[in-house]
């Protein structure tokens, strides 16, 4: 079984969050089978931006990294708190440590921007939330990225990176891809009636 980690700050936003659980559970149940999904977080319970609240599977202090095969990492908005979380010191150490671990990381929009600043993107492509006068990008690209401003996704060998929500299916069913093979990714497009 391939287990994804979808690390969840709080402010994160609820969509970007539930097309990797959705994506990774559909393939559990009609797919390959392969997959299965672990929330955590760094507190007991999380508020997402627009205060839908979850309680995480584990706590960051208790999850064991080398169980993992992948993580996932959505974005949220800086008014819900989202960079306090993103941007503490145990959230960027799951980031460092996975990308020590050679392991598959996937952000959504804003989501590249702890992984920006965990320093595993330096000298490396990635993207980030495009619009309002491409002030995130820019965040990004002082984090020593080699932001990719027109592309919706950037795969950067095991990191990939997306620049606004519309991209949220797109890189769960990449991950999807990367983790099992390209066939099943279609096959699980097609019964959730994406091809």
């Amino acid at each position: 079984m391939k287990k994804v980690c979808l690390l969840l700050a709080d402010g994160f936003e609820a969509v970007e969050a539930s097309v990797f659980t959705d994506v990774i559970g559909w393939n559990k149940s009609l797919g390959d089978g392969t997959t299965q999904l672990v929330t955590v977080g760094l507190h007991d319970q999380l508020q997402c931006t627009f205060n839908f609240t979850v309680i995480p599977e584990l706590q960051v202090s208790d999850m064991n990294i080398d169980e993992f095969d992948a993580l996932a990492i959505p974005g949220g908005f800086e008014e819900a708190g989202f960079y306090e979380d993103a941007y503490s010191e145990p959230f960027l150490g799951v980031i460092r440590e996975f990308e020590r671990q050679g392991k598959i990381i996937a952000s959504i929009c804003v989501g590249a921007l702890p992984v920006g600043k965990s320093g595993i993107l330096v000298g490396r492509e990635g993207t980030t939330y495009n619009l309002g006068e491409g002030r995130r990008q820019k965040q990004l690209a002082e984090f020593g990225v080699k932001v990719a401003p027109d592309q919706p996704i950037v795969v950067d060998g095991n990191i990939i990176t997306s620049y606004n929500p519309s991209t949220a299916f797109d890189v769960a069913f990449k991950l999807l891809e990367m983790l099992t093979t390209k066939e099943n990714c279609v096959h699980v497009k097609r019964l959730m009636g994406f091809v």
